[in-house]
């Protein structure tokens, strides 16, 4: 029996592994739009957190080294922590730490995904969901990059919806404006009233643009390339 469960549980983590960037994307993509698929009260109190927390999961089965997903495994209780702390005391203090922490998750998260599939030998449909991850990802790098500029200097973007100066009150505001940044749509209204918000929005229209015309064709070039190949 100790044998059969080691050969089930090697069999689930070759299966996780392979399948590592297309669980990532698909819990991605319910965190940042299953508010289209489910009431807003009940994806914003409850699935939100779950979807964020599956995804968290998921994104730690993407890191190689297995020092950084041990670290971000404690990242990751901290943030259960804290989410608990803020449930029952509704301090301001504990959204500012659990943003941190998702700052520096997605960050490195979005560098071992481009890491990853740049150096990926064989372009196949994993590699495909890598390379969509890692522009989505993109994105909430910028997020959290204009939204750290928000918290420093309040009234820097103009044109969010919500007049706060809390997280929840803004981030959904800043979430649409750094994806339309990124993919360089500029609806215009909401833009950056202050140097550091004008310099931030250039750099991710930028990354936006390199992700696109470099690690988009690198990647396209070797799928290419196996296809001549064979």
């Amino acid at each position: 029996m100790t044998v059969s469960n080691s050969l089930k549980m090697q069999s689930v983590k070759t299966i996780l592994n392979r399948k590592k960037f297309e669980i990532f994307f698909v819990t991605l993509c319910l965190s940042l739009f299953g508010v289209l698929l489910f009431k807003d009260r009940l994806f914003n109190e409850y699935l939100s957190p779950f979807f964020i927390f599956m995804n968290h999961l998921a994104g730690i089965n993407i890191v190689p080294s297995k020092r950084i997903k041990t670290f971000f495994m404690g990242l990751l209780v901290l943030s259960i922590v804290f989410f608990g702390f803020s449930m029952i005391m509704v301090q301001a203090s504990m959204d500012y730490i659990r943003f941190a922490l998702h700052f520096l998750f997605y960050t490195v998260i979005t560098v071992g995904i481009i890491k990853q599939i740049w150096g990926s030998g064989r372009v196949n449909k994993n590699v495909i969901m890598g390379l969509m991850c890692g522009y989505i990802c993109l994105g909430l790098v910028g997020f959290f990059v204009f939204m750290t500029i928000e918290l420093v200097s309040p009234g820097s973007f103009q044109g969010l919806d919500v007049e706060g100066y809390t997280i929840k009150e803004k981030s959904d505001s800043i979430l649409y404006y750094s994806y339309i940044t990124l993919m360089t749509i500029g609806y215009g209204e909401i833009h950056p009233v202050n140097q550091i918000g004008q310099k931030a929005a250039i750099l991710i229209g930028l990354m936006g643009q390199f992700y696109t015309v470099i690690v988009t064709a690198v990647v396209v070039g070797k799928f290419l390339n196996n296809t001549t190949a064979k």
